[in-house]
């Protein structure tokens, strides 16, 4: 699914410089061209989401021309080959999220890798996830399912929205600092895997907020906890990680931007300044909170040091759980 991005007054500006600049082209400022911007996942997911509002604030306020395009698959290299297949110009940016720095240590004779092959633009969001189990399972609180986890080692079972997902790899971390064994079951679609917990088929599951509140408000599902380190507005009465005892399962899943190894850092400081402008409207911010999300904005750099500590943090975690590809 793709969508092209671009206000109006474009094509009366470039009608304009055709008729300004016979003969011989002159060179063109960035961006003179179209923008891709290839998410890894697939439509209606965040990164998706999140790219598509990215892109509508960049054609209001820079006149720019975007086009969004999906390339899901292969633990996101298909969409990571997609863009380091391309020439480093700027006309193509890849959307990033927290399951990209884990792809490293999920497949470590890939040819490809987010902190070698591209660099980094600008974090553009983060989100927490909320434990949930289902309302059959005879817990009220963080503690509980962990007490209960401990006295039936190995025989029940968590959910995730697919392998490497951030709902399957928190689940992991938590097993880890909660010191408990539970099954992974992963889905391939969201819906069947909120419907089989509900139901009672698996018994828990982090997951991002949005798509649960109202689940949880009519009783369909229970909530035990958020990842964040404060409680969220939207689940004011579910208690933090740290106030449950795990202060270390605070997480963040993240959105961002970055263009394939060697574009000019010219461009890559352009592209950050414009997102930057696009992340304090307030009616992006709006958008964001909908769905859960918060802006983030910041330097280059400071995206490449947090792409650096999560690509270590989850080696550890995959190496600690023994998770490995099925």
């Amino acid at each position: 699914m793709s969508n092209i991005y671009v206000p109006r007054r474009t094509f009366l500006l470039g009608g304009l410089a055709g008729l300004l600049l016979p003969g011989k082209v002159a060179a063109q400022p960035y961006p003179s061209n179209l923008i891709r911007i290839v998410v890894p996942t697939g439509a209606g997911t965040p990164p998706d989401i999140i790219s598509r509002m990215i892109a509508d604030g960049l054609a209001a306020n820079e006149g720019w021309r975007l086009v969004v395009e999906d390339r899901p698959g292969a633990l996101q290299t298909i969409a990571m080959n997609d863009v380091s297949g391309r020439p480093a110009d700027g006309y193509t940016l890849l959307t990033m999220s927290l399951p990209m720095t884990v792809t490293p240590s999920l497949l470590p004779k890939a040819e490809i890798r987010p902190d070698v092959d591209f660099d980094p633009v600008i974090k553009i969001s983060k989100s927490y996830t909320v434990l949930v189990t289902t309302p059959s399972l005879p817990v009220d609180s963080l503690s509980d399912l962990v007490a209960l986890l401990k006295s039936k080692p190995g025989k029940l079972n968590f959910s995730s929205a697919g392998f490497g997902t951030p709902s399957h790899l928190i689940g992991e971390m938590f097993a880890l600092q909660a010191g408990v064994h539970a099954t992974h079951v992963p889905y391939q679609q969201f819906s069947q895997a909120i419907t089989d917990l509900i139901s009672g088929n698996v018994q828990y599951m982090f997951v991002t907020t949005l798509p649960v509140i109202d689940l949880i408000e009519t009783g369909k599902l229970r909530a035990l906890a958020v990842t964040a380190p404060t409680r969220i507005a939207a689940l004011g009465d579910v208690a933090t990680v740290i106030e449950a005892g795990l202060p270390d399962l605070v997480t963040a899943d993240w959105i961002g931007f970055a263009v394939k190894r060697g574009t000019a850092a010219e461009i890559t400081l352009q592209l950050n300044k414009a997102i930057n402008k696009v992340l304090v409207e307030s009616r992006i911010r709006a958008s964001l909170d909908k769905i859960g999300a918060v802006a983030v904005g910041g330097t280059v750099a400071e995206f490449g040091e947090g792409i650096r500590t999560d690509i270590a943090h989850w080696a550890k975690v995959v190496k600690d759980a023994d998770i490995k590809l099925p």
